[in-house]
């Protein structure tokens, strides 16, 4: 039976042109991933998608120093995707960036590898009870700090975006992988006064 099925597989994916191809293995793999084990782990499923199709978030406090950058490149051009860009499909066919921005840049723009990858890049999607803006801010923010990099005046930007969103410094620590003196600290470097508007001060700070 299953190997009844590959056989069927094979002549089918044979049969179409290469645009076709890539669709049907996409279907192929989502399916599959509805029944698979591991469904709930996004890396279950990786999907290859227009590059076109994917956009950069308008929060990534991630950069790249030009060194990391050019060996980021070499790598993609010599070892291929060993990661996929991490998304949400926010609606059809428009996936936003959640980690992988500059795998993304890189995909699309060199011409090495628009050759090899046609045009596509690959994929991997969060699962759909993440695709409100704040849950995709705090996985960008999870995904750079667990490699170490962040910008503090982003990283900032995005505490203050989340606090004026409701979101009180217990949970931002909790989703962001901080102490409280830490989200702290980022609140004071944009000094807003409404940031602190849930904290007493005692009339020693205050200024006479």
């Amino acid at each position: 039976m299953q190997q009844r099925l590959i056989k069927e597989m094979e002549s089918y994916l044979q049969s179409l042109s290469e645009a076709e191809r890539i669709d049907a293995i996409n279907t192929f793999r989502h399916t599959i991933h509805t029944l698979s084990p591991f469904r709930e782990q996004p890396i279950d499923c990786v999907l290859w998608i227009k590059h076109d199709d994917i956009y950069a978030n308008d929060y990534n406090p991630n950069n790249v120093a030009p060194p990391e950058k050019r060996l980021l490149s070499q790598s993609l051009e010599i070892d291929g995707f060993t990661q996929p860009i991490v998304v949400t499909e926010s609606e059809p066919q428009h996936y936003e960036i959640v980690d992988g921005f500059h795998r993304h840049e890189i995909g699309k723009s060199r011409a090495a590898l628009k050759r090899q990858l046609k045009g596509y890049l690959p994929v991997t999607c969060l699962r759909k009870e993440r695709q409100e803006k704040v849950d995709r801010m705090a996985a960008t923010i999870r995904h750079n700090r667990a490699r170490g990099r962040h910008q503090i005046n982003a990283m900032s930007e995005i505490v203050r975006e989340l606090a004026l969103l409701g979101w009180s410094e217990v949970k931002i620590g909790k989703e962001l992988g901080m102490d409280s003196d830490e989200v702290l600290r980022l609140k004071q470097i944009n000094g807003l006064l409404e940031l602190f508007a849930d904290r007493r001060y005692s009339e020693a700070w205050t200024v006479k």
